[in-house]
């Protein structure tokens, strides 16, 4: 009897980091992915690199409207129709510019949306289709920008935050189930997103790296993972300094 493949939903698998987590999967066996994205073109470029690197994989593609949250519903009911989903990586996101989100309130909500309540919209609708089957694993991109508001990016932040605080709620949902709901916090990441930091000369994790520890931190229903591991104690720091210290620093 042949093993039934593992089946995966990775929702933004253009982004550098989910693309690097499914080459982990496809690597690891057996596997059924489905990606789903915005533009299919792009998306039908990524599958079409998993198809060569991994005989046994299923990869399949879907796009989707990210702000639409009758659509979203609608395409995590499909796929769930299939049978039960094992897991879903929620990877999407943007990199706004904190200065024109001030200036053009458009441009804040836009940020806002689909870097917080969009990746919201999607962990819900994935969430009902674990609670009916009783089992899965959800894994939500958030950021270390969302564990303290800073000048630089507070708009931004505060998404991440969104996204932080609806990852503990879920947590506690399903605690003493086998649904794990698993937070991923990267740090600056060298990706198309970031690549005006780099330009400035900020230190990057690479996307292998940090999706090595997204599949690490799936695999054991971590409930956070930061990403590199050093970003933990950073934040701990940074999230503990005293107003009279951190208004002080331009950051």
């Amino acid at each position: 009897m042949s093993t039934p493949l593992k089946k995966i939903v990775i929702i933004g698998a253009t982004s550098s980091m989910a693309e690097h987590c499914a080459r982990l999967w496809v690597a690891q066996g057996a596997a059924a992915l489905t990606l789903v994205g915005r533009d299919r073109a792009r998306t039908e470029s990524v599958a079409a690199d998993l198809r060569v690197r991994g005989s046994q994989a299923s990869v399949a593609v879907e796009t989707v409207d990210f702000e639409d949250a009758r659509a979203i519903a609608s395409l995590a009911a499909g796929l769930a129709t299939s049978g039960p989903i094992d897991l879903v990586l929620i990877a999407h996101g943007s990199l706004p510019d904190q200065p024109s989100c001030q200036r053009d309130l458009d441009a804040c909500a836009s940020a806002l949306s689909v870097n917080g309540v969009s990746p919201v919209l999607f962990a819900e609708a994935f969430a009902a289709a674990f609670d009916a089957a009783g089992r899965g694993t959800l894994v939500l991109i958030g950021s270390v920008a969302g564990d303290r508001g800073r000048r630089s990016n507070y708009v931004y932040g505060a998404a991440k935050g969104l996204v932080t605080r609806y990852a503990q709620g879920l947590q506690h949902r399903f605690a003493g189930t086998a649904i794990k709901v698993v937070l991923v916090k990267p740090g600056p990441t060298d990706t198309p997103m970031t690549s005006h930091l780099k330009q400035q000369g900020t230190r990057m994790a690479t996307p292998e790296e940090v999706a090595h520890l997204i599949v690490d931190g799936a695999a054991h229903g971590k409930p956070v993972v930061y990403a590199p591991k050093k970003w933990a104690l950073i934040m701990m720091i940074i999230r503990h300094l005293p107003s009279v210290v951190f208004n002080k620093m331009n950051i």
